[in-house]
């Protein structure tokens, strides 16, 4: 198990880019599947969950060549079906979340698909229940017991249907999408996940051949074709890794150039971070947020605390309310954050509090934050990285914090985060890796 050592206190400086968006990688690299001809994708992240995605395509048969650096091609032209019941699959399909898309391709190419419960952060109940009811309504069948799931195909195979889904579930649209484009006949999907990673897989099926209309809407139309071709896909920024470094400028009071970050899919993200206080200036494709020593939470038109609340896109992204909420703890001013989407990811505040954070924890979902102002530092201590975005969030603190703090179990930033170190060590952070 590895450590980052950090001493914080220190402002940063310099330009920082980007990794490509860990959420498209995994759409995108489990829609592969869908052809037996060779699709090629640059900008793939280096981080944990990717990575264990791309072994598991490889456990299946899919050839997987490293063409440059972040740039992969695969071909699915000798996919072993066979390889789903082995324990090598099941206990690398069981580690990774994103392992359930690839349930739609493989139903839809090859009639059937078994996958184990996947894991992932641990974060509250993250229920699977969309994905399976969509394909139910495309004619499905499923078999469902605690180790695993079987999905399995009609005889004519997959048929078009209108599906309502229950919640606008970003993997269950992506999954039930890749099910769809070579079902039969026409599928449309209302309340569909509308995010740009969902607007990148649409884009990327469409390029190889699908009809998806409706793309960057929550109302999808699909017609089934009978087979998709190779093509080229460039994934684009990380809107969570551009968040995470807009709040550690913020917290270090740092002057740092986030590079090339595809504004136009940026959303409300920025408008979020400037309600907090913190000064944004895009110059062209990059964000510059200069030195703030005091910024100041907004408040709503009435005079009352100000709100910040996850919701479905073009809603704030929930994987930022953890970057939010570790902000608010040097503002000025106070602000209620609201985290409805989950019901655990709040509960690593209490290590926000250990290091002198004035927050209020009022229920598994609701947290008021009453911010220093940074005229009180926050404290070093020794924490453990709960799940990705709890775990970068501590990060943040403790680079802001005065003195050596520890974050143990940093496999989980990892999984999120390529480098993290390493990249942060360039803008002048004393940060390192040890065992």
């Amino acid at each position: 198990m590895a450590s980052f050592e950090i001493y914080g206190g220190n402002r940063l400086s310099g330009e920082i880019i980007p990794q490509g968006a860990k959420n498209e990688a995994l759409q995108v690299i489990c829609a592969t599947i869908l052809t037996s001809e060779k699709v090629t994708i640059s900008n793939i992240p280096d981080i944990r969950d990717v990575n264990k995605l791309i072994e598991l395509l490889q456990l299946l048969g899919v050839i997987v060549t490293r063409e440059t650096a972040g740039s992969y091609s695969f071909q699915a032209n000798q996919v072993d079906m066979s390889k789903l019941n082995t324990p090598e699959f099941v206990q690398q399909a069981t580690s990774l979340r994103g392992s359930i898309m690839l349930v739609g391709p493989l139903l839809t190419r090859f009639g059937i698909a078994t996958i184990p419960h996947p894991g992932g952060d641990k974060i509250g109940r993250r229920r699977t229940d969309t994905h399976y009811i969509g394909f139910q309504k495309l004619g499905a069948e499923i078999s469902y017991d605690p180790e695993k799931t079987e999905v399995t195909a009609p005889s004519g195979g997959l048929q078009g249907a209108y599906i309502l889904l229950d919640e606008a579930s970003v993997t269950g649209t992506a999954n039930l999408v890749m099910a769809a484009v070579l079902a039969k006949g026409k599928t449309t999907l209302f309340n569909a996940a509308c995010e740009p990673y969902l607007f990148q897989l649409c884009t990327m099926l469409n390029n190889m051949g699908a009809h998806i209309s409706g793309v960057g809407s929550n109302l999808l139309t699909i017609e089934g074709v009978a087979h998709l071709s190779g093509c080229e896909h460039r994934i684009l920024p990380d809107i969570i890794e551009i968040g995470s470094f807009i709040g550690l400028a913020a917290m270090t009071r740092s002057d740092i150039t986030i590079k090339n970050v595809a504004k136009e899919h940026l959303g409300i993200t920025p408008d979020i971070f400037e309600r907090m206080g913190i000064s944004l200036v895009f110059q062209d494709d990059d964000i510059y947020i200069p030195t703030q020593d005091h910024y100041r939470i907004q408040r709503f038109m009435d005079g009352s605390i100000m709100t910040v609340a996850d919701a479905p896109w073009p809603g704030f992204t929930p994987d930022l309310i953890s970057v939010a909420l570790v902000v608010a703890t040097q503002a000025k001013g106070s602000v209620l954050i609201h985290q409805k989407m989950f019901e655990s990811r709040l509960f690593f505040v209490d290590k926000l509090i250990d290091m002198g954070a004035q927050i209020i924890l009022c229920d598994p979902h609701r947290a008021v934050v009453i911010g220093l102002n940074h005229e009180q530092p926050l404290r070093a201590t020794r924490m453990t990285s709960p799940d990705i975005r709890a775990g970068v969030a501590l990060l943040i603190a403790a680079l802001s914090a005065e003195g050596k703090s520890i974050i143990d179990n940093i496999e989980q930033i990892d999984r999120g985060y390529q480098s993290i170190d390493k990249r942060l060590q360039q803008l002048g952070a004393d940060i390192r890796r040890i065992d």
